[in-house]
């Protein structure tokens, strides 16, 4: 899968807003409102929208320079390239009611090492996470529109590792879990619109089996099958937003608040006590909340093109005790563009650019609990997304 804004949470899931760093909340206005604001459905023009879109993820590879342990342990990670597709839509309008679904990869993680101490510690650490997200929003009185939805969420995840004459883990797990999100929009004058949005947090508790060998201890296994598992939370999300027209342009900022300290520990369980014994100590996490600051600027030049913008900063959940191979992530600058092009009265295209730009961490053993000594650079992804819209 893919890593991108945070730690393994993944905003961006339209043109629009990829396009505008996900500074589009209270001011989404497309099929798209279905998932990111679907207080918002209630004030769309009335009739039926979808979008359907396909997003190209390119991870570049992170360079780790430094030791871990006091051992030399220069590597890069392995470049990664994704296709995600997805798909919105909105009901025309059933009296004060309207109903939309949003299929969308919300969250997700690939991070691959060569590097023989790498290997040791995380040769592969992949999270897939989908969701279909239903909702329905209600227009209380012209300017006051509730929405909400429920998520179903389908999760799969491998975890390798290596260590030459000592031991190898390949395990793979999956889980089918449930939450929801609400929101509320409000516009004190035409040209305004506030907006609360929040999605609950959701344990993705994956099970499934581990295979490998362990050649360790007095109870070496030259193989082993074992069921197991591990929980990974999918945190919880809120979301304040301000969208203000000037005109033909839409200025919107949004404050973010992401409940990563939910994420304490990273246990694994095994039914083999040898295998358990191993590989199943808890690794302690400690994350914490984040914050991340929006902003996007749309403008419309005619009744054809409609060009967009957009920044955000981006909080690290990690702190330094626990940063490690699996996920080496920083503080990251995004920056995004994009456009849409009105085909006809019922046909657009869109097409949108994102880049993250992660900062340089350097780390310290002590207080880093994983023995590293170094520096990560380089990294963060860029993306690249298409989609067609319809009105019907």
């Amino acid at each position: 899968m893919m890593l991108q804004a945070s730690a393994y949470k993944i905003p961006e899931q339209s043109t629009r807003s990829m396009a505008l760093s996900a500074a589009y909340i209270a001011g989404a206005d497309s099929a798209d409102a279905s998932y990111f604001n679907p207080a918002n459905m209630s004030w769309m023009n009335d009739y039926a929208q979808m979008e359907a879109g396909l997003t190209y993820i390119h991870l570049p590879s992170v360079a780790y320079r430094g030791s871990v342990a006091g051992v030399p342990a220069d590597d890069d990670s392995k470049t990664e390239d994704f296709l995600l597709p997805y798909v919105h839509y909105v009901s025309p309008k059933v009296d004060q009611w309207r109903f939309g679904f949003s299929l969308v990869e919300p969250g997700g993680l690939s991070k691959r090492w060569d590097g023989v101490i790498q290997r040791a510690m995380a040769e592969e650490f992949t999270l897939k996470v989908i969701e279909l997200n239903p909702t329905v929003s209600y227009v209380i009185t012209p300017t006051l529109s509730i929405g909400g939805g429920l998520r179903f969420i389908y999760s799969d995840g491998k975890v390798k590792a290596y260590r030459e004459g000592a031991y190898a883990e390949n395990m793979t797990g999956d889980t089918v879990e449930t939450g929801y999100n609400v929101a509320l929009s409000y516009k004190p004058t035409l040209k305004t619109t506030l907006s609360v949005t929040y999605r609950s947090k959701i344990d993705l508790n994956l099970e499934g089996s581990s295979t490998g060998f362990i050649a360790l201890g007095s109870n070496p296994l030259p193989y082993y099958d074992t069921p197991g598992g591990v929980s990974v939370p999918l945190p919880a999300t809120l979301a304040l937003a301000v969208a203000h027209n000037f005109g033909k342009t839409r200025l919107e900022v949004v404050y973010e608040r992401t409940y990563w300290s939910a994420y304490k520990k990273l246990d694994f369980h095994f039914d083999n006590p040898i295998v358990d014994g191993l590989f199943g100590n808890p690794t302690d996490k400690s994350w914490s909340d984040t914050n991340t600051f929006r902003i996007g600027l749309t403008h419309q030049f005619n009744e054809k093109w409609t060009v967009m913008a957009g920044y955000a900063y981006d909080e690290t959940p990690i702190p330094e005790k626990t940063v490690g191979f699996e996920l080496p992530d920083s503080d990251a600058h995004i920056f995004s563009l994009g456009a849409i092009m009105q085909v006809d009265k019922r046909l657009e295209v869109g097409y949108s650019l994102l880049y993250d730009y992660k900062t340089d961490r350097t780390l310290q053993t002590p207080p880093n609990e994983n023995g590293i000594d170094g520096t990560f650079s380089k990294g963060g992804a860029i993306l690249t997304n298409i989609s067609i819209g319809y009105r019907f």
